[in-house]
């Protein structure tokens, strides 16, 4: 399960993208999810970012962000509606606490918790479709020109989380087969267990650390002007990928201007679709965004248009 977070080469467009066109269209989908509070729009977001994810062959691990999600979505429910007391549609009043005060839950309260958890879900999914779009060698290469030390550091914690997740897998097993059952004994002693499991897994970083560190010293990291061992091209999709997401980016930034992409939840909700400008730019964000999508299933599954692109 752990392993669908690693980047797998499934000769998938989106994956063989120009890292500039990559990264850019991430940054895009990232931003908006954090620029819009608009319910349809974060809603349309999810639903580019789930076909992009498609795209990719990667909704199978997508999974676990929505049960994460669906966990976090809980705690952001009780939290928002113990602390906001600002939505005027009140439907249930309750007893006066000690700190909160008098307890209400109102309508614009738990319209704003699923927005954000909405939102949260869009942005998980952002990250998890960066894994499985961008292979962390594409990142480094990408900024070593211009910032070796720190792109290598983004590199290596990219790697870092879907490693340590398999290595613990990996030891959990040996020591299963070595007769340690996690699952058996009290809860003192499988909290044991489990301590000497994670001072292998640390045991096991480190030493990796060491090796990675002696690899870097082999091939003469920082030693001098950086060779490259491959060129990345752009291509035609490059650049139609490209100008779809800045285009989206522009949209986005007229739309907040006049306000056909914005939502107030509070004091009271305002309308979903308050004119039609707000379809309108909605559909064109989309339209822009999904364009990647369109042209990865045409590089898919028509022979003349991969050629061409």
């Amino acid at each position: 399960m752990w392993v669908s977070f690693q980047y797998q080469d499934n000769r998938r467009l989106l994956q063989h993208l120009h890292p500039v066109a990559a990264l850019v269209y991430l940054g895009v989908l990232g931003g908006l999810t954090l620029v819009f509070a608009h319910p349809l729009y974060l809603l349309g977001l999810l639903v580019v970012i789930l076909l992009a994810i498609q795209a990719v062959d990667g909704l199978k691990g997508w999974e676990l962000c929505l049960k994460f999600t669906l966990g976090m979505s809980l705690l952001i429910l009780l939290i928002n509606l113990l602390v906001v007391r600002a939505g005027e549609t009140v439907i249930w009043w309750g007893p006066r606490l000690p700190v909160l005060g008098e307890l209400t839950i109102s309508v614009e309260a738990i319209c704003y918790a699923a927005t954000m958890c909405v939102r949260l879900l869009d942005i998980l999914s952002v990250f998890y479709l960066f894994n499985r779009m961008l292979h962390p060698d594409q990142v480094l290469r990408l900024f070593s020109r211009f910032a070796a030390q720190s792109s290598l550091v983004l590199s290596l914690s990219t790697r870092m989380f879907p490693f340590l997740l398999r290595e613990l897998h990996n030891l959990q097993e040996v020591l299963s087969i070595r007769g340690v059952d996690f699952r058996k004994g009290t809860g003192k002693e499988r909290l044991q267990k489990y301590l000497s499991l994670f001072n292998l897994l640390l045991l096991n970083a480190l030493e990796n650390s060491l090796e990675t560190a002696e690899a870097m010293q082999a091939r003469a990291f920082a030693s001098g002007p950086r060779s490259r061992y491959r060129k990345e091209v752009f291509r035609p999709r490059d650049f139609l990928c490209l100008t779809g997401s800045l285009l989206a980016l522009f949209v986005t930034i007229y739309g907040q201007i006049y306000n056909y992409s914005t939502f107030h939840f509070y004091p009271q909700l305002g309308y979903l679709i308050s004119n039609t400008m707000t379809l309108v730019v909605l559909g064109i964000i989309l339209v822009l965004l999904s364009l990647p999508i369109i042209i990865s299933w045409g590089w898919q599954h028509c022979p003349y248009f991969n050629a061409r692109i």
